[in-house]
């Protein structure tokens, strides 16, 4: 069984990231979308762990063979324990190839596991989940970049 594991923030989960886990679903047998945490450290999260969580199972209840979670520390390890057989990772612009780049090679070398890139569709290329963050914030427009579903939930934490 191919097992993918889709690590990320999701804060918040925008139609970029879903794009990217419906094709990710293609690849994989069964596919873990794990939200990444650091109760250790202070984040700039807007989101907490339970709204995000929310936001990705509303979104992709129609998808099969998919588990949500979420986990802390490497994800190596977090991939070691739920036997997955790679990552992926989706990409933007040249500017996140780098970074991602690097945290594969990184990752190859701690646990040997590889990772698989998804360039985003060029509708979603430009969303960004702090781009999201600051139209919502300013009351503007979120059609275009979130899932209508979850609208109402993103709304909501900007207007308390």
């Amino acid at each position: 069984m191919r097992i993918g594991l889709l690590p990320g923030t999701f804060d918040p989960l925008s139609k970029g990231h879903l794009d990217i886990i419906q094709r990710a679903r293609l690849i994989c047998d069964r596919l873990i979308i794990a939200i990444g945490t650091k109760p250790e450290k202070k984040t700039n999260a807007i989101f907490s762990l339970n709204e995000k969580i929310e936001m990705l199972q509303i979104s992709t209840r129609s998808i099969p063979a998919l588990e949500i979670t979420h986990f802390q520390g490497l994800v190596t390890e977090f991939a070691r324990e739920k036997k997955a057989s790679f990552l992926i990772r989706g990409l933007r612009f040249l500017s996140d190839f780098e970074k991602e780049f690097q945290m594969a090679l990184t990752n190859r070398r701690l646990s040997g596991i590889e990772t698989v890139f998804l360039m985003a569709d060029e509708k979603h290329a430009q969303i960004s989940s702090s781009l999201i963050r600051e139209i919502a914030h300013f009351g503007g427009p979120l059609h275009d970049f979130v899932p209508a579903e979850i609208e109402p939930l993103i709304r909501k934490k900007f207007t308390l």
